[in-house]
């Protein structure tokens, strides 16, 4: 028995497609806001679509209990890249694996660009990645998020609207599309994208950057003590997150308490200079010394 490939509703690849090609046919500046639009209208009702999916899968697990209850066996739990394979894995797959290997060094290239704060770069090695093993959720997960820091958020919703189409669950890319509401001041959706990324875990480093943008998204909301439980949490969770001290530093700022806004900028300067955001951390400190004030949000 092979499994079958569920597809998404036609209404809306049929608004994919109408948009794809509009794109392409670079419309001019007028055109350009209307498109907009619709991709984001795109985005939100895909979204539900999927959070609906995710519902009935998890009401089909309950069937599957009780289907337990009544055989008194469990149900087989062969692998099912090898049923779907219909045979030996090893033959098939082998360029695949190859495939892989090779993405795998762009991705290892790309992450370490990102986190130089190189997002150009970045986005170069994770679209290689992609070429070696296309349709690869983390690859493109990262590739969206390359987009994000970047400033590119439709082009980066688009990104991690493919990802959540094959993966509802993708723990990094939801991260990432809360971030983005956060950027657009859509706040609700913000806290709704990122909470849900942090109950289903799995993945540690969306669960990091889900608590630092949570306690983004409260600072934003003057809700200072909740935006510095989100900010240690992070801290917690990745010591070297010092993007996490930055931030902390100016929710404390804004809650009127300079003190342990310089506490904090200082432990992020001190604990690694060469770092992009421990350096933000000095240069902030360098500025309030001349008697500036930090950003609010950049």
């Amino acid at each position: 028995m092979t499994a079958s490939r569920v597809t998404p509703d036609t209404e809306l690849l049929e608004r994919y497609d109408r948009i794809r090609d509009a794109l392409a046919a670079q419309p001019p500046e007028h055109e350009r806001e209307p498109l907009k639009q619709q991709i984001i209208a795109l985005f939100r009702d895909a979204d539900a679509a999927l959070i609906a999916a995710t519902e009935l899968k998890d009401s089909v697990k309950v069937l599957v209990e009780v289907w337990k209850r009544l055989d008194g066996n469990a149900l087989a739990t062969a692998s099912p890249a090898s049923s779907a394979s219909g045979g030996s894995p090893n033959a098939s797959n082998a360029v695949a694996r190859v495939d892989h290997l090779g993405a795998s060094t762009f991705v290892e290239k790309g992450w370490s660009k990102l986190s130089l704060g190189d997002a150009a770069g970045a986005e170069v090695a994770f679209r290689h990645a992609l070429e070696l093993a296309p349709a690869q959720n983390d690859a493109e997960a990262l590739l969206g998020w390359a987009q994000m820091m970047q400033e590119q958020y439709d082009v980066a919703l688009l990104t991690f609207h493919n990802v959540l189409m094959r993966d509802p669950m993708h723990a990094l890319a939801r991260t990432n599309v809360g971030y983005i509401c956060l950027r657009k001041k859509i706040y609700g959706e913000a806290i709704e994208h990122l909470s849900r990324a942090i109950r289903h875990g799995g993945d540690r480093k969306a669960a990091l950057y889900a608590h630092l943008y949570l306690g983004m998204v409260y600072r934003e909301r003057e809700m200072y003590e909740d935006a510095n439980a989100f900010f240690r949490k992070a801290l917690e969770l990745g010591p070297n997150l010092l993007q996490a001290w930055y931030e902390l530093g100016r929710s404390h700022w804004s809650a009127g308490r300079p003190d342990e806004a310089d506490t904090a900028w200082r432990a992020g300067a001190g604990a690694n200079k060469f770092n992009p955001w421990g350096k933000r951390c000095g240069e902030i400190l360098a500025h309030i010394a001349q008697g500036g004030e930090p950003p609010r949000f950049d």
